[in-house]
């Protein structure tokens, strides 16, 4: 079965970074695109990044552009969200998603990022 498993989350400063991790299993993870969303207290669920299945094509939340990067590693199943300059409104709940046609989008169980002093 699909299984989305996020890491590295958790408390920093802002100005800070974090790198969250998304392990993949039980689908081909190289023949998909893959996104990260967040979502915020009291707020809708938001794509933030959203990488091609070859990492050859990224998309970026406004929000976000210039401070955070995905990227992949299809070789070991694996996409990755690298936040840099942390602002305290990135705080938020993030989650890995898999949209793979006709089967169905898949969730991880997210991973908390608080950004506070």
């Amino acid at each position: 079965q699909v299984q989305l498993v996020e890491s590295g989350g958790g408390l920093v400063q802002p100005g800070g970074s974090l790198r969250l991790s998304c392990a993949a299993s039980g689908f081909t993870f190289s023949s998909y695109s893959m996104n990260w969303y967040r979502q915020a207290p009291g707020k809708e669920r938001e794509l933030v990044a959203a990488i091609s299945s070859t990492g050859g094509s990224t998309n970026y939340a406004d929000s976000v552009k210039g401070r955070f990067t995905i990227s992949r590693d299809n070789l070991k199943n694996t996409v990755y969200l690298q936040m840099n300059s942390l602002k305290p409104e990135d705080t938020a709940v993030y989650y890995c998603n898999a949209p793979l046609p006709i089967i169905g989008s898949y969730w991880g169980q997210g991973t908390q990022v608080t950004v506070s002093s």
